[in-house]
C-alpha cells in the first residue's frame, strides 16, 4: 500500500511551500484544499474513484492543482499532449474510452471537434463540489495516469502508470541526488510530459517545492538559478543550449545551492558539457522513457566528461540488461526491470505484452563499457528525437499514404542544428503533387513538429527482401544529398 501523496505532505509539512506560479505561493495545506475543491466538482460531475477522464491544457498551477484533484478523487488521468492535431486527440479519446475531456480556452477549437465529453475549465471551477470520502492508502497497482507514446506500428500506445510505478521512480531519484533543505525545482516542461508530471510526483513526495512556468525562458531559467530560489531544473540539450548561451553571455554566476541539471531526451553533446562545466552548471543526462515513468538511468555530473555520451548507470531500483551481450561493449537490445516499469498498455494495445518474463524491451540498442556505464547506440534506430520529442516515422508515413496521390512514403531523420534532428519525408506518388500540398495536408493531421521540413520524390523506396523499408538507406540519401 502507498499513502496518498498529497494527504500524506499536508499532514507531514503543512506549511512548507508546494507550489509557485505567477508570484503566488501555495503551501502544502494550501495545495491539499485547492485539490480537495476540485476532488468535489469532479465527483459533482459522476466520476467515481476509477472513472478516466483527459487533460488538455497548458503548464499552468489552475492545470497542477486539478491534477492533485483527480489524485485525490481516485480518478485515471489521460495526459493529452497539447500539440498534437485534432485528430490525433481523437484517437487517444476514444482509445482510452475517456470519460470527460476537461481543457483549457486556449484549446477550445480542438477540444470542441471531440465527440467525447467535454468541459472548459472555467466552467468547471463554477460548480458546486460534492463531498467525497478520501482513500488514505493506494493499492499499488493503482493506475494514476495514462500517457500515450508514438507506437511503430502508427498507432500510438496508452501507457497505464502505476501509483508504485511513479513513486518507485521517484524514490529512485531522491536516492541517486540526494534531498536538502529548501530544496526546489525549476518546472518549464510540459505538465502531460512524464518528465513535467514526474517533478510534481518527487515534489509531493520529497515535500519539496515545484517552481512552475508556463514555458522554457532561458532568460527566468538563469535568473532563477542564480538567485538561488532553485536547486534543481530539468532540460534537454537544446533547452540547455540556450541557458548556457543566457548565463555565458551574461557572465552568471551559479551559487552551490543549485545540484542538478537533469538533462533528459537524447544525448547531449559533449560541447555543452564542457560549456556547461565553465559555467558551474552540474548536468547529470539521463535515459528513461514513458513505459518507466520518466528515470532509468542516470550519469552524475562528475562522470560526464570522463563519460560522454553515456547515460550513466541503472538507479537503485532498476535492473538493466543487454539482450544476448556477455562482455562490455557488446551490443543489444536494452531491456528494463523494476518497479517502475509499466505493467501494460490499455485500449488497442490491452493485448500487447509489455513485459517479457518482467523485462520491459526498450527497443533501444545500447551496451555497457567495461566499467558498467551504459551507452544508447540507437535510441529505437528509427526514432526521430526532436527537440526532446520522439516522433515515429510510421505515424507520419501512415499520414502520408493516406493522400490520394501518394502510393508510398518512407521518413527518417534530418540533423537540425536547432533541434538536433527533423523528420524528412521520401514518397512515391502516382502522379504530380506539390511539395506544399502534402505539408499542407499533414499539418492538418500532425502537430507541427511532426511534419516534415523537406519532401523527396523518389521512383522507389529502398526495401530488404522481406519488403521492409529500410530507413537507414533514406538517411545515407540525406547524408549524400547534403
Amino acid at each position: 500500500m502507498i499513502p496518498n501523496w498529497l494527504l500524506k505532505r499536508a499532514a507531514l509539512t503543512p506549511h512548507a511551500p508546494a507550489l509557485s506560479f505567477q508570484g503566488r505561493t501555495w503551501s502544502y495545506l494550501h495545495l491539499k484544499e485547492d485539490a480537495l475543491d476540485r476532488a468535489g466538482k469532479l465527483r459533482s460531475l459522476g466520476l467515481e474513484s476509477g472513472s478516466r477522464i483527459a487533460l488538455l491544457g497548458g503548464t499552468s498551477a489552475e492545470m497542477a492543482i486539478l491534477i492533485h484533484g483527480c489524485l485525490l478523487a481516485g480518478i485515471e488521468m489521460v495526459m493529452v499532449n497539447s500539440r498534437l492535431s485534432s485528430e490525433e486527440i481523437e484517437y487517444q479519446l476514444i482509445d482510452s474510452e475517456t470519460q470527460l475531456l476537461v481543457y483549457e480556452k486556449a484549446f477550445r477549437t480542438k477540444a470542441e471537434q471531440q465527440v467525447c465529453r467535454n468541459m472548459v475549465y472555467d466552467e468547471f471551477l463554477q460548480l458546486e463540489g460534492e463531498s467525497l470520502q478520501l482513500e488514505q492508502m493506494w493499492e499499488e497497482d493503482r493506475t494514476l495516469t495514462i500517457m500515450y507514446t508514438s507506437g511503430t506500428t502508427g498507432f500510438p500506445k496508452g501507457v497505464r502508470q502505476t501509483a508504485e510505478n511513479h513513486t518507485s521512480s521517484a524514490l529512485s531519484a531522491v536516492l541517486n541526488s540526494g534531498l536538502h533543505d529548501g530544496d526546489a525545482w525549476l518546472h518549464m516542461m510540459p505538465l502531460f510530459h512524464i518528465s513535467g508530471f514526474s517533478i510534481l510526483a518527487r515534489a509531493v513526495l520529497y515535500g519539496s517545492e515545484v517552481r512552475l512556468f508556463d514555458k522554457f525562458d532561458a532568460v527566468r531559467a538563469a535568473e532563477e538559478i542564480t538567485n538561488g530560489r532553485v536547486s534543481g531544473m530539468s532540460v534537454v540539450a537544446v533547452t540547455l543550449e540556450r541557458l548556457l548561451t543566457v548565463i555565458e553571455n551574461d557572465g552568471i554566476s551559479v551559487p552551490p545551492k543549485f545540484r542538478t541539471l537533469l538533462a533528459g531526451g537524447g544525448p547531449v553533446p559533449i560541447s555543452y558539457l564542457k560549456r556547461a562545466e565553465q559555467c558551474g552548471l552540474p548536468v547529470l543526462q539521463t535515459y528513461g522513457m514513458t513505459e518507466t515513468s520518466s528515470q532509468t538511468a542516470t550519469l552524475s555530473a562528475e562522470d560526464a566528461l570522463r563519460k560522454p555520451g553515456s547515460a550513466g548507470k541503472p538507479l537503485f531500483f532498476t535492473d538493466i540488461q543487454i539482450d544476448g551481450a556477455d562482455e562490455p561493449f557488446e551490443k543489444g537490445e536494452i531491456l528494463i526491470k523494476g518497479p517502475h516499469v509499466t505493467k501494460g498498455y490499455i485500449g488497442k494495445h490491452t493485448a500487447t505484452q509489455a513485459l517479457q518474463n518482467g523485462w520491459l524491451h526498450s527497443g533501444d540498442i545500447g551496451y555497457f563499457d567495461d566499467e558498467g556505464f551504459l551507452f544508447v547506440a540507437d535510441r529505437r534506430s528509427d526514432l526521430i528525437i526532436s527537440g526532446g520529442e520522439n516522433i515515429y516515422p510510421a505515424e507520419i508515413e501512415a499520414v502520408l499514404v493516406e493522400h490520394p496521390q501518394v502510393l508510398e512514403a518512407g521518413v527518417c531523420a534530418m540533423p537540425s542544428d536547432k533541434w538536433g534532428a527533423v523528420p524528412a519525408a521520401f514518397v512515391v506518388t502516382r502522379s504530380t503533387v506539390e511539395e506544399e500540398t502534402l505539408r499542407e495536408f499533414c499539418q492538418i493531421r500532425l502537430a507541427s513538429y511532426k511534419v516534415p521540413k523537406t519532401f523527396h520524390f523518389v521512383d522507389e523506396l529502398p526495401r530488404n527482401a522481406s519488403n521492409k523499408l529500410m530507413r537507414k538507406e533514406l538517411r545515407e540519401r540525406l547524408t549524400m544529398d547534403y
